[in-house]
């Protein structure tokens, strides 16, 4: 096996894995009601995630070359703030009040606007609570999807 299909079937196995243990999740959690939405999408998921792994394996994968070492570094901030919003900061803070924080996290993080312009600030925050604000309409009030409730909201 050639070092380029090995950069394309370790990542579709790992999303593969990770597809089916959402889904488990969501069909064995409770109250079942709160899980449909979940179940739907992580079904979804899972036939996207075999359709990928099939590609790669096939050896029909052929787009790009991998991830360089200064694009994984580039990328790291953002995965670091995300896995600490989805592992600790949704159930102790609350689904919108930590998604705020990590949004505003991550743009910061990734906007090449200096820390010092009020203007970018402004920006910063205006964005993220029309973010926020659309998807509390998506899934408080079209989907009615239970989201982990924490501290404060």
């Amino acid at each position: 096996m050639t070092g380029a299909r090995t950069q394309h079937i370790v990542p579709a196995g790992i999303v593969l894995a990770v597809a089916i243990i959402v889904a488990w999740l969501s069909f064995t959690e409770e109250p079942t009601e709160a899980f449909l939405f979940p179940r739907i999408i992580s079904v979804a998921f899972v036939g996207l995630a075999v359709w990928n792994m099939y590609r790669a394996a096939a050896g029909l994968a052929r787009v790009g070359g991998g991830i360089d070492g200064r694009t994984a570094l580039n990328v790291l901030p953002g995965l670091i703030v995300a896995l600490a919003f989805v592992f600790f900061a949704a159930t102790a803070l609350g689904f919108y009040v930590a998604g705020t924080l990590t949004f505003l996290a991550i743009y910061t993080i990734y906007d090449p606007t200096p820390l010092s312009s009020l203007n970018g600030w402004v920006r910063r925050i205006i964005v993220t609570a029309v973010f926020m604000a659309v998807m509390y309409g998506l899934f408080a009030l079209l989907l009615k999807v239970q989201t982990p409730r924490g501290m404060f909201f």
